[in-house]
């Protein structure tokens, strides 16, 4: 019998989001704090005071176009600080690409401005973040509780929310 041929293996190439980045430090290098490449998913952390900027640029830019945010989601990572990553996933549907972009928030700052103004779906995904972390967002056309009743005290969703509610 003859040895069984192993395939070779393809090389790795660089995750399609790294393009992405080049174009955005070419813009400006200053929104780029740290590029993530995990599993060819690429992250951007961005200061919050350069989000609503680069998603204007990321939406707009011919040849990127991220026209689609598909989620908005945060971890609380109590007790380290900064205590919450907003992360933002955007979607090109014409080049077909992916990025997230991160914003990190202290906890007793815990405060970006809205992307509704760009992407109107971040409505009720901020609406809901806002409900369940406590972390506002400046500009939102109605910040208001989206899950919980009106009158709920505190945002169960933080790690250091009492497990059995506050007493």
């Amino acid at each position: 019998m003859s040895d069984p041929v192993t395939p070779a293996l393809p090389a790795t190439a660089p995750a399609p989001g790294l393009a992405v980045v080049d174009r955005l430090r070419n813009w400006d290098a200053a929104p780029v704090f740290e590029v993530i490449e995990f599993q060819g998913e690429v992250t951007l952390v961005v200061p919050r005071e350069h989000l609503k900027p680069v998603c204007s640029y990321l939406k707009s830019e011919p040849g990127l176009e991220f026209n689609f945010l598909s989620d908005v989601s945060v971890m609380d990572r109590f007790p380290i600080e900064p205590r919450f990553d907003v992360n933002y996933h955007l979607l090109s549907i014409s080049t077909r690409q992916t990025v997230r972009l991160r914003v990190r928030l202290d906890g007793g700052d815990a405060r970006v401005e809205s992307v509704t103004p760009i992407w109107p779906t971040a409505e009720w995904h901020e609406r809901e973040i806002f409900d369940l972390f406590g972390v506002r967002f400046a500009g939102h056309p109605d910040l208001r509780r989206i899950l919980m009743p009106d009158n709920w005290e505190g945002h169960p969703l933080r790690k250091d929310f009492p497990t059995e509610g506050f007493r």
